[in-house]
């Protein structure tokens, strides 16, 4: 393993109930402004917005709500969302949604305090944050990134037609609520794009140095497959309290820090899914399932003993009788194929790209990864878009 340093302050209530249980004595502990984050009507359908009142209203707070927060969320809505919580002096942030929602909040924690240029300072670049953000807490409805337990906030910059983010502990939740009774309320087209975005994230990790025995790698298989069994279960049955419970904890395993432990970490195909986002604004999850499948093709003969194991361990793929690229390239493969069993799109026609889209200007424009098998380039990455068109 190598040397790391490890760190995790967001509190965890997990379990049918705990929002009603816990939600109104957890805010009572900050001041009494509180801005009430979320997406769209979906929360006010499923019942979900009239209890978050109810228990903020309970503890004696004074609500402001910020909704409309969609997909892909804009430095735009940062900065609306933090002129909002300046004006009303906002002492906590209670995000109610996915991931999405949580991204955005962290976002405004920063901006509503920070007075210098919060894009170069702080996504541009990794900075140094020696201020407060101000608090906040997560109430997650949906299985998706786990960024109830990270201070990751993924924003699009239109403008500049740039998606990008960093993990900034101090922007880590205070506390995250997860019932996973409220994920049930999904649809299958979002349940299933979340629990690939959770696999991804997975894999992301796993496909990278160090690849002597190590415990993140064996967590991560774990995790692999309880994904797998457990998105098969949710498609068959929506309402499977066991198989749903399972994805929403996967999700916050998969991003929580520990899997990173000792890893250098790949992330290239994320960085590709953010920039065709930043063009297209598809779906993370169904933008990762277009691109996974076809960058490790271009990438396991440099770590195939890694792939071998992922289809040994994670697929059950016997090796017998076969070499060690041959049994890399069925995991691949099978990985290929559960994309295709569980519905997600297979080229980027499907999540919104077209003839008019400049593939090249969004190859020249993605980060390149240091944690990747094999270094990619600008040209490499152009090849991969085009395979995937």
């Amino acid at each position: 393993m190598n040397n790391f340093i490890f760190e995790n302050p967001t509190k965890i209530y997990f379990g049918k109930g705990c929002v009603k249980e816990y939600l109104t004595c957890l805010v009572k502990h900050y001041g009494k402004n509180v801005m009430f984050a979320y997406g769209n009507d979906s929360i006010r359908n499923q019942g979900i917005y009239d209890e978050m009142i109810k228990s903020l209203t309970k503890a004696g707070k004074n609500v402001v709500e910020f909704s409309g927060i969609c997909e892909n969320p804009t430095y735009e809505k940062v900065q609306e969302g933090a002129k909002l919580a300046k004006e009303n002096k906002i002492d906590f942030i209670l995000a109610v949604g996915g991931g999405n929602v949580m991204d955005c909040a962290k976002a405004i924690s920063m901006a509503a305090v920070y007075e210098g240029d919060l894009w170069n300072d702080f996504f541009v670049r990794h900075g140094i944050m020696d201020f407060d953000p101000v608090p906040l807490g997560a109430v997650v409805t949906e299985t998706k990134t786990g960024s109830e337990m990270n201070g990751r906030a993924v924003i699009t910059n239109k403008a500049l037609k740039v998606r990008t983010g960093w993990d900034y502990p101090k922007c880590n939740p205070r506390f995250a609520l997860i019932d996973p009774a409220y994920s049930c309320n999904a649809s299958r087209r979002q349940m299933v794009s979340d629990g690939f975005d959770t696999l991804s994230c997975i894999m992301e990790t796993y496909f990278s140095k160090p690849d002597e025995d190590n415990v993140s790698d064996d967590i991560a298989e774990a995790l692999m497959k309880n994904v797998i069994q457990n998105l098969r279960a949710a498609i068959i049955n929506p309402k499977d309290y066991t198989a749903r419970s399972n994805l929403i904890w996967d999700a916050a395993m998969a991003e929580n820090r520990i899997l990173k432990l000792g890893k250098q970490a790949d992330f290239q195909c994320h960085q590709m899914e953010h920039q065709i986002a930043a063009y297209t604004n598809c779906n993370q999850g169904e933008g990762l399932a277009v691109l996974h499948p076809v960058y490790y093709r271009h990438i396991y003969k440099n770590g195939r003993s890694k792939f071998k194991k992922f289809a040994v361990n994670v697929w059950g793929i016997s090796d017998l009788g076969k070499t060690e690229e041959e049994t890399a390239c069925e995991g691949v493969k099978a990985l290929a194929g559960f994309i295709k069993e569980v519905g997600l799109p297979a080229t980027l026609r499907d999540i919104g790209a077209d003839e008019n889209t400049d593939l090249k200007r969004i190859a020249d424009s993605c980060i390149l990864s240091a944690g990747s098998y094999k270094q990619m380039t600008h040209k490499e990455i152009l090849e991969i878009f085009q395979e995937c068109y």
